[in-house]
């Protein structure tokens, strides 16, 4: 079976002219956290979400200076290992700005929406997957470590359930699951703005306009924002 790596970034934003404050990876029962001075201030906003502050970071290397990228670099790069992170995009993209680029990859977000063909849950980012699924976990929330240790508690979930719908073997699944996340989702509904909880197919039958207007913010902004952008192009037949 593949060796799996649960990890997670905290950032200095969402953007793509963000960087790496914090990284956090756990493989059997080894676990790493380290922190790190990131060239862009760390603007109060992305401090609300992890509590990382320009104070905590300002005696810390950067993560290229820290002497972790090469160890990283060799680990996630490694042909037999694939990294499993949720949103893996985001991720994936901080971490190839660093110069690390795994072979094979995990997005859980994509997974579980795959397992919701209905469009049942409201929201998939992790903490609310958390506290949906009853995650047992001693482990605090937007804390890379606290959240590589819940991502661990969900992809557990999630491999079980793809296993018992497709009655596939254990190492079917996580082939499966690196399959699924290798392209975008294809989003249902709305859960947000005017038109939250419509279906986007609905949506774009008698309010072409406005899935019109959200593809060009999607495409103007600095957000990684795949799945969106396909699923629109897909319902605007583009």
């Amino acid at each position: 079976m593949a060796k799996l790596i649960f990890f997670d970034t905290e950032t200095t934003g969402n953007e793509q002219k963000d960087s790496l404050c914090q990284i956090a990876y756990k493989s059997g029962d080894e676990s790493f956290t380290g922190l790190y001075k990131p060239p862009l201030k760390i603007p109060p906003e992305a401090s609300a979400v992890h509590h990382i502050t320009n104070k905590m970071v300002a005696d810390k290397p950067s993560f290229a200076e820290s002497g972790d990228l090469s160890k990283i670099k060799k680990l996630f790069e490694d042909k037999d290992i694939v990294v499993v992170a949720h949103n893996a995009p985001f991720d994936l993209m901080i971490v190839e700005k660093e110069g690390i680029k795994p072979q094979k990859f995990i997005c859980t977000l994509r997974v579980a929406r795959h397992l919701d063909p209905e469009g049942k849950i409201e929201r998939y980012n992790l903490q609310y997957l958390r506290y949906l699924l009853e995650i047992e976990i001693d482990a605090t929330a937007h804390d890379a470590l606290g959240d590589v240790l819940v991502l661990e508690k969900l992809f557990e979930r999630l491999k079980n359930k793809l296993i018992q719908s497709e009655n596939v073997s254990e190492d079917e699944a996580i082939n499966k699951m690196i399959e699924i996340s290798s392209h975008p989702s294809l989003l249902r509904s709305f859960n947000f703005g005017k038109h939250t909880g419509k279906k986007i197919e609905e949506v774009a039958k008698v309010d072409r306009g406005y899935l019109e207007w959200l593809l060009a913010q999607k495409l103007e902004s600095d957000q990684i924002d795949e799945d969106w952008i396909y699923t629109l192009k897909h319902y605007l037949g583009k």
